[in-house]
């Protein structure tokens, strides 16, 4: 059986580790075991953040809704109840962008549900 060298092998896996901790602190940049340690809390984080993220932007909706809907008199859950009762099919990330970029459409939107 032949003799296989496995440094180029070795040193391309440790390559592409160390290119993921890229703009880590200290060891994590450049020390294989703290790298791969690194890449594994780092991926635990990302996945846990990418939910909290959708929670955040949903809690922003409602807080920018809430904020509008103040201005014509009424409370945020008012405000949802009305537009469930009317059946207008906005949904909070399409309110809260009307509000922050078309205010006069929000306004007719608001009009539309006294």
């Amino acid at each position: 059986m032949t003799r296989v060298k496995r440094g180029t092998t070795k040193n391309k896996r440790r390559k592409n580790i160390l290119k993921m901790t890229k703009g880590y602190r200290h060891g994590r940049k450049s020390k294989k075991r703290q790298a791969k340690e690194a890449i594994k809390h780092a991926g635990v984080h990302a996945f846990n953040h990418r939910k909290q993220k959708k929670q955040e932007n949903r809690r922003m909706w409602q807080v920018n809704i809430s904020a509008a809907s103040k201005h014509f008199g009424y409370s945020y859950s008012k405000f949802m109840g009305v537009l469930k009762e009317k059946k207008v099919g906005l949904d909070r990330k399409i309110l809260a962008s009307l509000i922050k970029e078309n205010p006069d459409t929000f306004k007719r939107v608001v009009e539309h549900i006294k």
